[in-house]
């Protein structure tokens, strides 16, 4: 290859990947609602997740990016692992749309037309507004992308007379296992299946790869496809990782099968029999793009029945450590709804459970700062996190149970649960807030006094003494608990407003430093909140006792 081809297919894969970006760009936004629904549905069945995953990626234009966004909401505990499965499938499914969109380029000589598409759809972005302007953006990344293409098969056309390359392909075809690694490290080095598959398509289309050696690096390029998902797993969650480790499952395992009937040539008679005709250079970018979708959609029909085989082998490849934390739900039971009295009693399990993560999560943060501790920061910031899938799937839990037939009290209590719960979150906000304000310090140095940090420890002491009460004002409905919690948020009001003249104090004495400052000021702020969310749970919990006399607490 000379220096000139090599410079027409870089240049070509950058028109390429701009043109993918570009059209992907004005789908996005032509369809953005459609999109933001899709993404946030909880998928109830399979297929429709498959489906959902399906379209995502042809909007996207990248399995990759969808499975990046999926990897995202099982992290943010929006999608279950077993919610996530069906959309990864349907992803790989998506992604085959560019291979068609290329191979439509020799049949229906689209090339020509790639030009005007830029120009009329700069013109529309330029001069449109609303949906006319991201039309205009969808024109000209299809124009881009298809001048791209252009380019790549100028680059391959002095090769196509050459023995050497034909012959390094063709060997190819009987090595398919050197084929499959062929497209791993093609798809791992351009980050992108689809430019991967639409160089095969080129040079298949240059007369360069043989069909028998295509199929092979299609193969593999689903695999390199999924190192993208693993890397945006990297920091995640639990579920999250494994979501990304079933992708690379149910890829790895659907090429090792399909590899059988490759070797025995079976694949390769499938494809020419679905697209009749010979393989000319129109065509074989057709039976290309017809080998790309046969792949993903049988081992989409193979594997949609055996998702809980795959979520069991994704959780045996990614454990949960020593360490780790469950960000699941510990006592809630589906089958429980139908018997919605144990099903409350459940919840109420799982709510004092969850107050007992909020606890936590604010003792490691305020720790944190006081020994300047960033595990402890970080261990702050991944049960914040427990507190948000827990509010996520506590109130699902409870909307579905709402709709149950449940007695006159019961009713009553599922606002009151909801807005409890939402408080535990908020307290694990809060002690995220802490957390970063312990970065802060350590990152910016800051000093800070003996007395600043004795201050500190009893205001945590006072929360912690709040917290002890609202355990148990929960947990047994104890209203002279409850009664306690007010009466500590009064006591805790008042330290907050001394530990702010105690500040003033030192500030004056020069004892601490104004940046310094800011930070204690923070926290003290983010724990009187953590109090106010302790206080409402207190609130509601007296609320079932308002028309009893309440005895003054010991």
């Amino acid at each position: 290859m000379t220096f000139e081809s090599a410079f027409l297919l870089i240049g070509g894969l950058g028109f390429f990947f701009l043109g993918m970006q570009t059209m992907s760009g004005g789908l996005k936004r032509v369809a953005s609602d459609k999109l933001k629904q899709f993404l946030h549905a909880v998928t109830k069945r399979r297929i429709y997740g498959v489906f959902v995953g399906a379209l995502t990626t042809l909007l996207v234009q990248s399995s990759s990016v969808t499975t990046v966004f999926v990897v995202g909401f099982v992290n943010a505990s929006m999608l279950s692992l077993q919610q996530a499965i069906p959309l990864i499938l349907g992803a790989n499914i998506g992604t085959t749309f560019t291979a068609w969109l290329v191979s439509f380029m020799s049949v229906f000589k689209v090339s020509k037309y790639a030009l005007p598409a830029v120009g009329i759809g700069f013109a529309l972005n330029a001069l449109g507004k609303g949906r006319r302007k991201n039309v205009g953006l969808v024109l000209m990344g299809f124009g881009i992308l298809f001048t791209g293409l252009d380019y790549m098969k100028d680059a391959f056309e002095p090769l196509k007379d050459s023995a050497f390359i034909y012959d390094t392909f063709s060997a190819l075809s009987h090595h398919p296992i050197l084929a499959v690694f062929a497209g791993i490290i093609f798809t791992v080095l351009l980050q992108s299946s689809s430019a991967t598959i639409a160089i095969v398509q080129v040079m298949a289309f240059k007369g360069l790869i043989p069909l028998e050696a295509a199929i092979p690096i299609i193969l593999g390029d689903n695999i390199g496809t999924t190192i993208t998902a693993q890397m945006a797993a990297i920091g995640t969650n639990l579920n999250a990782r494994r979501a990304a480790m079933s992708h690379t499952i149910f890829n790895v395992l659907g090429t090792a099968y399909m590899l059988v009937f490759v070797t025995l040539g079976w694949y390769t008679e499938l494809v020419k029999w679905l697209v009749p005709g010979d393989l000319s250079t129109e065509n074989i970018m057709i039976h290309i793009a017809v080998a790309h979708s046969v792949f993903n959609v049988i081992n989409t029909a193979v594997f949609l029945p055996f998702i809980n085989f795959l979520e069991q082998i994704s959780t045996r490849l990614v454990p949960k450590g020593k360490d780790a934390i469950d960000y699941g739900t510990q006592y809630l039971e589906e089958h429980l709804l139908e018997s919605p009295t144990l099903a409350m009693e459940q919840v109420h399990k799982e709510v004092s459970y969850m107050l007992k993560i909020s606890r936590k999560a604010m003792v490691n943060a305020t720790e944190s700062f006081i020994e300047q501790d960033l595990k402890k920061a970080e261990k702050a910031s991944e049960l914040e996190s427990v507190t948000d899938s827990l509010q996520s799937q506590i109130t699902d839990y409870i909307v579905r149970l709402s709709r149950k037939k449940l007695e006159p009290l019961e009713s009553e209590s599922i606002p009151v649960l909801i807005h409890i719960v939402n408080d535990l979150e908020r307290i694990g906000d809060h002690s995220q807030n802490i957390s970063e304000i312990t970065k802060r310090r350590i990152e910016g140095k800051h000093v800070f006094s003996e007395a600043s940090i004795s201050d500190i420890k009893r205001m945590e002491a006072e929360v912690l003494t709040m917290f002890d009460e609202a355990e148990r004002a929960f947990a047994v409905k104890d209203p002279l608990a409850a009664r306690r919690v007010l009466q500590h948020e009064n006591l805790l009001n008042d330290l907050e407003h001394e530990l702010k003249q105690n500040h003033v104090t030192r500030l004056k004495r020069r004892k601490c430093k104004m940046d310094s400052g800011f930070l204690f000021l923070e926290l003290v702020y983010n724990l009187e909140k953590i109090g106010d969310r302790l206080s409402n749970l207190g609130t509601a919990v007296m609320l079932d006792y308002e028309d009893q006399e309440y005895p003054s607490p010991a």
